[in-house]
C-alpha cells in the first residue's frame, strides 16, 4: 500500500498548514481513495516524523514525500533524506522516495508565472 506525505517546512502560525489543506484536498478529490498526509519539518503539526508512523499505522510500506518548497534548499537536500533515512531504519520494511520540490515542476513554475502577470 502507497502513501503521500505533503511536506513543508512549519511556521508559528496556525494558518500556514492551510494551503497544504487545499492541495490534499484537491487531491482527495481526484483519488478519494488516496493515503495522504502533511508533515513539516518544524513549529507546525504534524511532523513528518508523526505523517510517516500516522501512515505505517494504516499499513502503508512505501512512501512518496513530496516537498511543497519552491526550490531545493539545505532542507530538502540534506535534512529531508536524513530524516527518510532515519525512519527507514525505524520502519524496515518501509520504502521512502522523495520527490522533487514543486518549484521543480514546469507545470507549477508555468502556474506561478501566470498568476505573477495577472497579480
Amino acid at each position: 500500500m502507497k502513501g503521500i506525505i505533503l511536506f513543508g517546512h512549519g511556521a508559528r502560525s496556525a494558518e500556514y498548514a492551510q494551503p497544504f489543506e487545499r492541495i490534499r484536498d484537491a487531491m482527495m478529490a481526484r483519488q478519494p481513495d488516496a493515503l495522504i498526509e502533511l508533515g513539516f519539518l518544524e513549529l507546525t503539526r504534524p511532523s513528518l516524523d508523526e505523517s510517516i508512523a500516522c501512515l505505517v499505522s494504516r499499513g502503508v510500506r512505501r512512501i512518496s514525500v513530496v516537498p511543497i518548497f519552491i526550490g531545493p534548499g539545505r532542507h530538502v537536500l540534506k535534512d529531508l533524506p536524513q530524516l527518510a533515512a532515519n525512519a527507514m531504519d525505524r520502519f524496515p520494511d518501509l520504502a521512502i522516495t522523495l520527490a522533487p520540490p514543486v518549484g521543480e515542476s514546469v507545470a507549477v513554475v508555468d502556474a506561478m508565472a501566470r498568476f505573477a502577470l495577472d497579480a
